[in-house]
């Protein structure tokens, strides 16, 4: 199977549930987005590592896994997120110490905080993108502004825990036909409500199974 390299466009608030965030992957050579709903802690660490100048006044988690490795010459190599089970991702940390390589399964949220403090690739293999990733289709002249002010507000640690929304209680989409849970996801997409789009998207997985 082909590997596919992606990058991090950052981070969106929820929209739907109290105390989640979905991480927005890139894919590198295309158009198509991958979010991943992860919790507010890994948000944060992740958000943090993206902002290189912040640095918190004790060691997170994440950061005193860095200095572990660094300490024990443990050297990642890369992350790879290598499987997709009802909507959940399952990743890879590929680590190397005295030429001898480890493969270390763990977490999504995690690998990506920890690829981005060792600077990294994150890749997924192509079939887990033709089946989770979302195409945007958005008009870029009709939304530049709006566009400019998400990306301010993706990576900033600063407002992290910000209550933007209530909670949705209609989270469950099993009772939608096919069309309409399409529907859903265009209309979610284009609100750029990629934590929404990501339910959606897991319902219609499940449904094509």
């Amino acid at each position: 199977m082909s590997l596919v390299k992606l990058t991090i466009k950052g981070i969106s608030y929820s929209q739907t549930q109290n105390g989640a965030y979905a991480l927005i992957l890139n894919e590198v050579e295309g158009d198509r987005k991958l979010p991943i709903v992860i919790g507010a802690f890994e948000a944060q660490s992740i958000a943090i590592a993206l902002e290189k100048e912040i640095k918190p006044p004790r060691p997170l988690t994440h950061d005193l896994f860095k200095s572990f490795a660094d300490r024990f010459d443990i050297v990642v190599k890369q992350v790879i997120i290598h499987k997709l089970v009802d909507g959940v991702f399952y990743s890879s940390i590929i680590c190397e110490r005295d030429k001898i390589e480890e493969i270390i399964d763990a977490r999504t949220s995690d690998a990506i905080a920890l690829a981005l403090r060792f600077s990294v690739p994150i890749f997924t293999y192509k079939n887990i993108l033709d089946k989770a990733g979302i195409y945007l289709s958005i008009n870029p002249s009709e939304n530049e502004g709006q566009n400019e002010e998400n990306q301010d507000i993706l990576s900033t640690p600063e407002t992290f825990g910000i209550e933007e929304d209530v909670a949705d209680p209609s989270d469950n989409y099993s009772g939608f036909s096919l069309k309409e849970l399409y529907d859903k996801l265009e209309q979610a997409v284009q609100n750029e409500d990629y934590e929404k789009a990501a339910k959606i998207r897991d319902e219609i997985s499940k449904k094509e199974s």
